[in-house]
């Protein structure tokens, strides 16, 4: 892992758009699916999974079944996690609102939730619980009636789908559940199959093939954002413990080969501490060759001059995960300007938010995080303005209007606001 002056690392961040051909295979499943609908996923899981799959919905005796094959601690663990997480996005939820004005005018906001929602869950060769979690949770607390959750069949095994995700999903109450992945799974949710109905928005991260999907059916659906390579920022003052430092990057790191996972420190004896202790967990560590691939590609150990200068890396950064490891972190939460979470102190690591504590760990990434937000609650709402004006608030106001309708050349406009003047100015007269 690079040791180097901040000032010779581009904090450039870099939107993922793949490789021609991978928007075109991309193209191609997208407008197959569209025109053949259930034949193509079928057809597509068999190529790209390599799973022959009798049926795309997962029966309610597969969903009962999976509590068989999972353990009582991991039960108790994801009932304790859904309760943080549910108790944290209550407290997103907005209300609709109407206001009164004196001339008897009424304007106001009115806030739905939307109807239904697709929900893509990563699956295959790993199995990821946590995103059930996280991405179910706020479109219940929200008010959505109708989730539907696709993730893939096993890769190169049976057409069954992890018991882990199956409970999760079980325990939070959704039973439309469909065993298709990738890109296909995105136009199946965005154009409706013969089996699985179109919703109106997407949601959960994937593969580039999966995000790609994402872009190419927005304005068809809603998505939740483009995801790129999950992502941390640790910055860390010569108080801390290197092998807490250590094992914060390298949780990130194992994610994939693209992940970048960078320390910044005012200190350099942490800096080669922290360089000793990675390359001694990562012999220990099951999934190090992705790890070491990431830290070796993506990693970097930053010295900046002062905390302040690490908090500007972190700002231009805008990093997906910011953890201040820092002895008194809290004077420099306020700095912090750009990350889509951001993680206090020694204790905080970042599993902790990733699983258990509540807030979401659907993150922008890709430096996003300098105009983007967490998933939450208000992801899974649509607002209507209202507007009721009154006879006296048209007379009072509508020569404005006509004067702003003629300035952008909208005769139309203007007559609409103008015929109602004159015929209730003649009314009052």
């Amino acid at each position: 892992m690079r040791l180097i002056p901040a000032q010779q690392f581009s904090l450039q961040r870099e939107a993922e758009y793949g490789t021609p051909e991978q928007n075109e295979a991309v193209r191609t499943i997208l407008e197959t699916v569209r025109r053949e609908g259930d034949a193509a996923l079928l057809r597509y899981t068999e190529q790209f999974d390599k799973v022959n799959i009798s049926g795309l919905r997962v029966s309610e005796e597969e969903i009962t079944g999976a509590y068989a094959f999972v353990e009582p601690a991991f039960l108790e663990a994801i009932r304790k996690a859904a309760d943080n997480i549910r108790r944290f996005h209550e407290k997103q939820k907005r209300s609709s609102w109407m206001d009164l004005q004196p001339d008897g005018s009424l304007l106001g906001q009115i806030i739905r939730p939307l109807q239904r929602v697709g929900i893509y869950v990563p699956g295959g060769t790993a199995a990821y619980p946590s995103s059930v979690l996280m991405n179910v949770i706020p479109a219940q607390v929200a008010g959505v009636s109708e989730i539907v959750m696709t993730t893939p069949a096993a890769t190169g095994g049976q057409e069954g789908i992890s018991p882990y995700i199956l409970v999760t999903a079980a325990e939070l109450g959704v039973r439309e559940i469909f065993r298709v992945g990738g890109a296909q799974a995105i136009a199946a949710l965005a154009y409706g199959t013969e089996t699985i109905r179109p919703v109106d928005k997407i949601t959960g991260p994937g593969n580039i093939y999966v995000a790609l999907a994402k872009r190419m059916v927005y304005g068809v659906v809603d998505i939740d954002m483009i995801a790129g390579p999950t992502d941390v920022v640790v910055l860390a003052d010569e108080t801390m413990d290197p092998g807490y430092v250590a094992a914060d990057l390298l949780a990130q790191a194992e994610h994939g080969e693209t992940s970048p996972a960078i320390l910044v420190t005012p200190s350099e004896v942490l800096a080669k501490r922290v360089q000793q202790e990675i390359a001694e967990q990562l012999e220990r560590l099951p999934r190090r060759s992705i790890a070491a691939q990431a830290l070796n590609e993506r990693g970097a150990i930053l010295l900046v001059g002062s905390l302040k200068e690490g908090i500007d890396v972190i700002n231009r950064l805008a990093p997906e995960h910011a953890e201040l490891l820092l002895e008194d972190p809290l004077p420099y939460l306020g700095a912090i300007r750009n990350a889509g979470a951001i993680f206090l102190g020694k204790y905080s690591a970042e599993p902790v938010g990733d699983y258990f504590a509540g807030p979401n760990h659907v993150l922008p990434t890709n430096g996003t995080a300098r105009f983007s937000s967490p998933l939450n609650v208000d992801d899974f709402v649509k607002k209507s303005s209202v507007i009721y004006y009154s006879r006296e608030a048209l007379l009072e106001n509508g020569h404005h209007i006509v004067t702003m309708a003629m300035n952008e050349g909208l005769e139309g406009h203007a007559r609409a606001i103008r015929i109602r003047l004159e015929k209730e100015g003649k009314a009052n007269g």
